[in-house]
Order: structure tokens, then sequence, then C-alpha cells
């Protein structure tokens, strides 16, 4: 029997940490028939009851402010858990003396960018699972990823991109080495997200690590002449050649609150 990968719990209540909701797996969540009594057999509830907790059934507030202005892809639903699974990165001093210089420097174009808290290359898009099914889906994430060997790639091209709803803006790192090996890592996540009838990654994948993000499509604003001066930074900062030479140690999945760790070999 093969060891339960890592499972790491986040304080943060982000949105992108917090449950998620989209249309459930087919069957999830099902009532077995003639398990309960049709309405009109059961008593009613006494008002005295009804009132003894207000709002216990309301739907979380949805107010975008508390998030930095982010909206959700998707709408919360109790029990739907938000999935994303990834490489991460650890930053280390130097990296961040860089962004240091990249940040501001784009700031001058789009003052509303912010800087990522954490640092990662997606290999999926963000997908929702029925909290029952999280931890068969890791399992079947971690038997993939059993065989895959580590390895090491160069991030050094600077990039604008939006999501698919074009309401943020992200400034990133496009991996411009070992393309293929991330390929494969997607191949592998892309299986398991069909076996659970889930979204696969996009075609034609620029893999990246985004620096910093704002609300809506700056583009405009970012493409040409800032993306040249983003450019040259990067280019002239020291020993950035080594800086941006990176290492593929681990995939990730993070699943509502909980991350799973699984190591390549």
């Amino acid at each position: 029997m093969s060891a339960a990968p890592l499972v790491v719990y986040s304080s943060s209540g982000s949105e992108d940490e917090a449950e998620a909701g989209a249309q459930a797996l087919p069957g999830a969540g099902r009532r077995p028939p003639g398990r309960s009594p049709p309405p009109s057999q059961r008593l009613p509830v006494p008002d005295s009851v009804l009132h003894m907790f207000p709002g216990a059934e309301e739907k979380p507030e949805e107010d975008s402010a508390k998030h930095g202005g982010r909206v959700r892809t998707f709408p919360h639903e109790r029990g739907n858990w938000a999935t994303h699974v990834y490489v991460p990165y650890e930053a280390r001093e130097e990296f961040l003396d860089l962004l240091d210089e990249l940040l501001p420097h784009a700031q001058t174009y789009v003052p509303q960018l912010v800087r990522m808290e954490t640092f990662h290359l997606s290999l999926s898009q963000s997908v929702v699972l029925r909290h029952h099914w999280i931890l068969p889906f890791i399992q079947a994430l971690k038997d993939r990823m059993a065989s895959r060997q580590r390895f090491c790639f160069t991030a050094d091209r600077v990039k604008i991109y939006t999501n698919e709803e074009k309401t943020r803006t992200f400034v990133g790192l496009e991996v411009t080495s070992r393309h293929a090996q991330f390929l494969d890592l997607v191949s592998e996540v892309d299986r398991v997200m069909e076996e659970f009838d889930l979204t696969t990654f996009y075609q034609d994948p620029s893999f990246h690590i985004s620096l910093a993000w704002c609300v809506g499509d700056a583009r405009h604003q970012l493409e040409g002449q800032c993306l040249r001066e983003l450019q040259e930074i990067v280019d002239e900062f020291e020993d950035s050649e080594r800086l941006l030479r990176m290492h593929a140690e681990q995939v990730r999945c993070k699943s509502g609150n909980k991350f799973f760790s699984m190591p390549l070999k």
C-alpha cells in the first residue's frame, strides 16, 4: 500500500482557498430513494425553532471588495471545493530583489498592480470537486506522478496574461526551456481530470510564474513599451541566468484549504 500524500492546511480565507461551487459530479450528494418521507408527511417545524438560528441557511456573502476586487470564476456552493494542480516555486531572496525592481516599474503604467503572495506554475485549470472525491482524486494524482522525474527549467521571458474572463491581468515569467517536461506532467494530470469528468488543461499552454496581478484587462497598458522595459530589467539583472534557472521537484494540489504534495523522483 502506498503512503498517503502530505497534507497541509491553509489558514488563509482568500477566494482561491475557500470552498467554491459549480456543477457537481453526476450522482454526487443524491439521497437514496425511500430514506426520507415526503414533505406532506413531515411534522411542521415550530416557528420558535425556525428562529433559533437566524441566517443559518443564508448563502455566503459575495463581496469582491473583501478579496481585493477579485470575482469568483464560479459561485460558492457548500460541499464543493476549488481544486488546482501546480508546481510550486519557493522564491529566493535574489528573486524577490528582482521583483522589487520589476514591480515598481510596471506600476508606473498600471498603479493597481499587486505582488503575488506565492509563486507557482499551473498544471491544471481551477476545477471543482465534491468533498468526498478529494482523497480519491489525490491518490490518482499520486499514482500518476510516482514515476515522474524532477528536472530543471528556465523562466526568463516577461509576458502579460489574462484569465479567460478577462477580469484579471498578470505579469509573469514564461518558461523558455524544458517545455516538454511540463507537457508530460500536464498529460498525467489531464488523465486524472478525465477520470473524474473534469476540465483538462489548455491546448498549447504557456507555462509561467505569475509575479503580479490586477483587476481588469490591463494588456493595453502593459504590453509594448512597458513589456520591453521589464524584459530589459530581467536581462540586465545581476546573474539573472543563474537566478532564473529553477527546479521542479514536486507537484502540489490545493483543494479548498488543504495542500497535498507529491515529490518527483
